[in-house]
C-alpha cells in the first residue's frame, strides 16, 4: 500500500491496529495543521516505492479514541507499527532520512 494521500473517512479500532501484520506507519494529524502540510512530501518521498508498508493516515482530534490509546499529543505524530506492535515513533519529523530509518526498522525482518 503506498502513501495515502487522504485521512481515513472512519479510523480503525485499537484492537483492529493491534492485529495488523507486516509493517504499518499510522499517521495521526488533520489536514489543516500546518505541521502536518509541511511534513506530507517528506513522508512521501521516504515511503515511495514501499509499497510493502501500510500507511494509514488517521485524523485526530479530542475524542478520537485511536489517537488517545497511542498517547497522541503532538501533530503531526508517525507510530511505526510491526505485526501491531509499536517499534519507533516521531513527533513533528523535520527530514524524509528520520522517516526512512524508522521505516526500514520496521521492514527489517519482512523485507
Amino acid at each position: 500500500m503506498p502513501f495515502a494521500a487522504t485521512h481515513l473517512a472512519q479510523p480503525p479500532s485499537r484492537e483492529t491496529v493491534d492485529q495488523w501484520l507486516g509493517p504499518t506507519v499510522l499517521e495521526f494529524g488533520t489536514p489543516w495543521c500546518g505541521h502536518c502540510q509541511r511534513a506530507q512530501p517528506l513522508i512521501e518521498q521516504a515511503l515511495e516505492d514501499r509499497d510493502d508498508v501500510r500507511h494509514v493516515k488517521v485524523e485526530d482530534g479530542p475524542g478520537q479514541r485511536l489517537g488517545r490509546s497511542f498517547a497522541v499529543k503532538l501533530w503531526p505524530t508517525l507510530v511505526f507499527l510491526r505485526d501491531g506492535r509499536e517499534t519507533a515513533r516521531l513527533v513533528r519529523p523535520q527530514t524524509a532520512q528520520s522517516i526512512h530509518e524508522a521505516v526500514q526498522g520496521i521492514t527489517a525482518t519482512t523485507g
